[in-house]
């Protein structure tokens, strides 16, 4: 049976996810408020892992779940983006100003905001001047998705700073790497745009 907008099951696993983004942001603050004050309460740190595994463990289980029981619709193509890239960037940057005994440096935070803002000021454009939905992933996009999860996994699991570095440095690279590759892409699609004839 199909189900559409709110009441299918993949949507809701997807709304879910979003719900998740300020309970995570809430147990974030509240550890770094109890490291600040000098006893910190690990419970609140183990909270914040455990929101965000749940959170970032269910991205994919609503696409699966929306093509297996064909639960697709418009509203769950647009709320998934939101979801997949909330998470990350929020936690990057509540990681970023935060007061957790490691932070992530301000130049990681910003070339991850602004390959995204400019990634989705790219779709943005090529959907208003080419008719295109969306762009087809590139594999420098994933590996920086990767790359972004296990360096919050590095910072929130208090792992080793010379893996935290690692990680961070890696991510930083493929996300930027990334970044010029859907430049490049964009500006490419909108040259055969203006290549186009004009019709008379």
């Amino acid at each position: 049976m199909r189900h559409s907008g709110l009441v299918n099951v993949a949507n809701q696993i997807t709304i879910a996810r979003i719900l998740l983004i300020p309970v995570f942001v809430a147990c974030a603050l509240q550890y770094g408020r109890s490291c600040a004050l000098g006893t910190a309460v690990e419970a609140w740190r183990w909270a914040s892992v455990g929101v965000f595994l749940v959170a970032a463990g269910t991205d994919g289980l609503d696409g699966w779940v929306a093509r297996r029981f064909n639960q697709r619709t418009r509203l769950g193509t647009i709320l998934d983006p939101i979801a997949d890239k909330g998470l990350l960037l929020t936690a990057i940057i509540t990681l970023t100003f935060s007061s957790w005994p490691d932070t992530f440096p301000l130049g990681f935070m910003v070339i991850v905001v602004t390959r995204d803002v400019l990634a989705i000021a790219g779709a943005l454009l090529l959907g208003r001047v080419a008719g295109l939905r969306e762009l087809t992933p590139h594999w420098t996009g994933k590996v920086a998705t990767v790359s972004q999860m296990a360096a919050l996994g590095s910072l929130m699991l208090d792992l080793p700073v010379v893996l935290l570095h690692a990680s961070v440095g890696i991510a930083a690279a493929f996300t930027l790497a990334s970044g010029l590759v859907y430049l490049g892409v964009t500006l490419r699609m909108l040259r055969r745009v203006e290549d186009r004839p004009k019709s008379v």
